[in-house]
């Protein structure tokens, strides 16, 4: 098992490079690479046990993977997958599918790594190669875009490496388990990063304009799996240091509220799917040990989404009521609609019963108002008028089939959820929340103000974040440090 893992480690990379020597067979390379990562995900499900791997012993440096890490790296595989094959008839580069590989392979990096150093390695490297992906099209609004995300996601590194010399400086390792010797500040610079990667709480509000203003096929893929990088590493610590978990949690309960907030005054499609996105991954970090199973629902329906936002008519919702969707691609903003809203026989309801399950009792009031608003959210997709329209891209339905056919398939990984006062709570919060869009938010032009997107304005909330982040780790862990 210990070859295999490394072989499946280093194989997304060798295959991009592979890809630049023989470009002729770009997509065939990149989609065998995901199509290994869906046989390693699945062979950790059949694992009674972690796997870990000491790569330096005297530094700390470590892979662990289980049954937690396998729901993130089965998503991955899978968006990934989608992703190439709704650019198979595409004129895309062989440029396009060494960079889609590469973050593949650096984000599954991310999901194994249990110490600072190899983190920060692979954070960085799935970085770069999302930064060039969002600036593919070369185009000067793609360019900034691209170069705005870079600066603000290194600015945040720059924090994490920081608490990560304070992880080692206290435990000569960089271990995840050493946040429990470590100082508070290297809790607090850690998650700074972290928070900002993962596109959590305010330190999020770069998502929106990064995956709203990128190409339909990389908006999948960063709202389906990178952002999960950085999100996955505070789930993985909550675990393993459970004063942490008060942290974790908190900031999921905010997250999914603020993300909500933002997706209710949306009018662009693709921005309602990214505001939603904060909201989604506030959902995983409110239960960590829940967090795969809801990371892989989401990141299927995201991707099915944000795939079919880039086959409609307008980006607009109000433009889009005058303007009818094809029947077909109707159906299927509908289906990911729902299983993100919670409706039963779709993942999306199995993961969020799962999820509600774990909660603890400060945050049940707060994640049961945080589900209704998002079936509000979504409704503005459901009741969109359809009927003869704009065909979707060729490429399309091959992506489609394979996330809708996980997104119903993979509900029967937990079936206990299907228990009659579980159906009855989530057909009455759907109904609910269609009631409130057709009552208030159907009318309302409300729009929030954008200023705290604006870039200058990101920094100075990523420091906001930090202090609130010392109080918290001085205030709620200093005693146990």
């Amino acid at each position: 098992m210990n070859i295999i893992t490394i072989v499946w480690a280093t194989l997304p990379f060798f295959l991009g490079f592979t890809i630049y020597l023989i470009p002729k067979l770009d997509r065939y390379l990149a989609l065998l690479g995901t199509v290994v990562s869906f046989a390693y995900a699945l062979l950790l499900f059949t694992q009674r046990s972690p796997l870990t791997l000491e790569l330096l012993d005297n530094f700390g440096v470590t892979l662990t993977v289980d049954k937690l890490s396998g729901y993130f790296i089965l998503t991955n595989a899978l968006v990934t997958a989608a992703v190439i094959l709704y650019c198979w008839r595409s004129d895309k580069s062989a440029f396009f599918y060494t960079q889609a590989i590469i973050v593949h392979g650096s984000v599954n990096a991310a999901f194994a790594c249990t110490d600072f150093i190899s983190l920060y390695v692979a954070l960085e490297v799935s970085g770069i190669a999302a930064f060039l992906l969002v600036a593919y099209p070369r185009t000067d609004r793609s360019i900034w875009v691209a170069l705005r995300y870079l600066f603000i996601s290194n600015t945040a590194m720059l924090f994490y490496l920081i608490g990560a010399v304070l992880v080692y400086q206290a435990n000569n390792s960089f271990t995840y388990d050493g946040l429990r010797q470590a100082p508070p500040e290297a809790l607090a610079l850690i998650f700074v990063g972290l928070l900002v990667k993962g596109g959590v709480f305010v330190s999020g509000l770069w998502l929106p304009l990064t995956h709203s203003e990128s190409e339909t096929p990389v908006s999948a893929l960063l709202s389906g799996v990178v952002v999960k990088a950085g999100v996955y590493p505070m789930v993985r610590c909550a675990l393993i240091v459970g004063e942490v978990d008060p942290i974790v949690r908190s900031f999921g309960v905010a997250t999914a509220f603020l993300g909500v907030i933002f997706a209710l005054f949306e009018n662009d499609t693709k921005r309602v799917l990214a505001s939603s996105t904060i909201s989604q991954l506030g959902w995983i970090l409110a239960a960590p040990s829940q967090g795969g199973y809801y990371a892989l629902a989401h990141g299927l329906a995201k991707a099915a989404l944000f795939l079919t936002a880039g086959n409609l008519p307008s980006r607009s919702l109000k433009e889009l009521q005058s303007k009818p969707i094809r029947t077909s691609t109707w159906i299927v903003l509908v289906i990911g609609s729902l299983s993100i809203s919670g409706l039963p026989l779709l993942t999306g309801y199995s993961a969020k019963v799962l999820t509600m399950k774990s909660l603890l009792s400060w945050q049940d009031i707060a994640m049961n108002i945080a589900v209704v608003g998002t079936a509000t959210v979504y409704a503005k997709f459901i009741f969109l008028p359809h009927g003869e329209g704009k065909k979707p891209k060729p490429g399309f339905w091959a992506a489609i089939v394979l996330l809708i056919g996980w997104l119903i398939t993979a509900n029967v990984l937990y079936p206990q959820a299907y228990t009659r006062d579980s159906i009855v709570k989530a057909l009455v919060t759907i109904a609910g929340g269609w009631l409130l869009y057709w009552l208030i938010f159907k009318r309302t032009a409300f729009k929030l103000p954008r200023v705290l997107e604006e870039f200058d304005h990101l920094i100075g909330v990523m420091s906001l974040v930090a202090v609130l982040l010392f109080w918290m780790a001085f205030s709620w862990l200093g005693i146990s440090y």
